[in-house]
């Protein structure tokens, strides 16, 4: 009896079934617009899902930021930009009289090289303005998959000639190949490391994402390095190790400069940070 009455049950949820889909046929046969709209109602549903999922989601930060207020760190005083040919011709006359949070500009970290070959087309006039107009100036490679982290360090090396007074050399990793395993990672990272520090005879510095620092460079080798984080729009860093550096946002604005422009600021006083710097660091690291 009761497995009558289950079949009978199975019997009538497909004939619904079949009524149901027959409706639907009918539908689109009568008004076959039906199904152009239908098809694209869907296909719309999947763009806006796949756009929020990949752009908006990731980055709400930035979406927040150019439409609202960012809120800055508190708490410190020695702030910085850094910038590269993206914020194209800078007109430094007017960026000295720049202030963050009512604080003037100190530092200034200018983007030299990339990969094995390449060379920031701004790179030679921003390092020498640094300098002409009083900033604590610092240089940075950005990391390149495509290049042997060999060839990467004497690139940078035959490019950047860094002086006494400047911050030291600055490596810019942001990306792991992904057919790499990340111990071999970590040792092509370490090489570019112990190559510059061998030229300079101080520890440069490691910028990368929070999330990417503590995913693949996570080796207490790393905590050797002064730390400068990519954070962006937080009131405080979540990384518990030690930092010199936090970029806290990439929409800033400034005179002297068109469009945005990265904010930074140093982790304790304008002494501690001169102190740093090349041919200042006797004791420090």
């Amino acid at each position: 009896m009761n497995e009558s009455n289950r079949s009978k049950r199975r019997n009538n949820r497909k004939r619904r079934t079949k009524k149901k889909r027959s409706a639907l046929s009918d539908l689109l046969a009568r008004n076959p617009h039906a199904a152009w709209w239908t098809g694209g109602i869907a296909v719309m549903c999947l763009y806006v899902w796949l756009f929020y999922s990949f752009f908006v989601s990731p980055t709400g930060f930035r979406w927040r930021a150019l439409y609202g207020d960012a809120n800055y760190p508190a708490g410190y005083e020695i702030h910085g930009i850094d910038i590269s040919h993206y914020q194209g011709d800078i007109d430094w006359d007017k960026l000295r009289g720049g202030m963050i949070e009512g604080y003037p500009l100190r530092f200034v970290m200018i983007k030299s090289t990339e990969g094995s070959t390449r060379v920031d087309s701004k790179f030679i006039e921003n390092f020498l303005q640094a300098r002409e107009y009083g900033y604590i100036r610092g240089a940075y490679h950005f990391w390149s998959n495509l290049s042997s982290a060999r060839s990467q360090a004497y690139h940078f090396l035959n490019t950047v000639q860094l002086e006494d007074g400047d911050l030291p050399p600055v490596l810019d990793v942001e990306h792991k190949p992904a057919d790499k395993s990340i111990e071999d990672f970590q040792r092509d990272v370490l090489t570019w490391l112990h190559i510059v520090e061998d030229k300079y005879h101080v520890k440069p510095i490691i910028y990368t994402y929070y999330k990417f620092k503590e995913k693949y460079l996570n080796a207490p080798v790393f905590d050797d390095y002064p730390y400068w984080i990519a954070h962006y729009y937080v009131d405080k860093v979540e990384y518990k190790g030690p930092w010199k550096f936090w970029q806290h946002t990439d929409v800033g604005r400034l005179p002297g400069i068109k469009g945005f422009v990265d904010f930074n600021i140093y982790n304790g006083s304008y002494y501690d940070m001169k102190k740093l710097t090349i041919g200042n660091q006797e004791g420090v690291w």
